[in-house]
């Protein structure tokens, strides 16, 4: 839950064609002394390309944010370390009023007075990256703002994961709904995503049952942790005999 005097941040999703507004909005919060963020992809797949992406972006908000009346930093995992350190301390500092940068300030920034957070090409983030990066705004006491940048073709999964962030703060049910459209990956191997689900369970929809039998396998594990008791025997005989007990479970990532 939020910390004392915090107010939730308030979520939006805006097409290139509300660029303006968003402009605007941006100008508006500068003025009464706020600061913001503005964050690209930076995807490693095509890092040369999104690098290029971030670039043009600092290159338009200079236009629109034109010195000396206005400051830009600008941070991206390519900078040496104390040139990107500089940076993040010159907005710190509020020497700058906007921070342009990669998904480096996913963690570990914290400036109370930034109030806004912009997005661009939201559509290439996951609901985690998303969700940890509005977490950069709201530390203060004023209201703060989380405006979702996308294109306007987006696929169903896009769609889903913009209308989540819109809808909710709650931590717990954006790692939900990134359950259901990632899957849950791969216990017993490598695989964060995908991965088959159990024969009958689903670990989204029941989750209450998954719990109790949880619950239920720690009681039996404490009170009988080599499972020696007559009521258990049948227990112990199948962790033996199953395959799928049987494997290296230190070789597991």
């Amino acid at each position: 839950e939020l910390p004392p005097g915090r107010k939730p941040v308030k979520t939006i999703h805006r097409s290139e064609a509300k660029r303006t507004e968003v402009i605007d909005f941006i100008r508006k919060q500068i003025t009464i002394g706020r600061q913001v963020y503005v964050v690209y992809p930076l995807i490693e797949e095509s890092e040369t390309l999104d690098l290029q992406n971030l670039h043009d972006g600092y290159g338009q908000l200079l236009q629109a944010f034109p010195r000396p009346e206005y400051q830009i930093s600008v941070v991206h995992g390519r900078m040496k370390a104390e040139d990107k350190e500089s940076e993040m301390q010159r907005f710190v500092a509020k020497k700058t009023q906007i921070m342009v940068a990669t998904t480096v300030i996913e963690v570990g920034v914290n400036v109370p007075n930034a109030s806004v957070m912009v997005i661009e090409n939201t559509e290439r983030f996951g609901l985690s990256q998303l969700h940890q990066l509005r977490g950069r705004v709201g530390r203060g006491a004023d209201q703060s703002f989380c405006i979702l940048m996308s294109s306007y073709k987006l696929t169903k999964e896009a769609k889903k994961r913009i209308q989540t962030m819109c809808e909710t703060n709650d931590g717990f049910k954006v790692a939900e709904v990134d359950l259901q459209l990632r899957g849950p990956g791969d216990i017993e191997g490598t695989r964060q995503s995908g991965g088959k689900e159990f024969k009958l369970a689903s670990l989204v929809y029941d989750q209450a049952i998954l719990s109790a039998a949880r619950a239920e396998a720690i009681e039996i594990l404490t009170a009988d942790p080599k499972l020696e008791k007559e009521e258990n025997l049948a227990i112990r005989h199948f962790i033996k005999n199953d395959k799928v007990y049987r494997q290296n479970w230190s070789l597991i990532s």
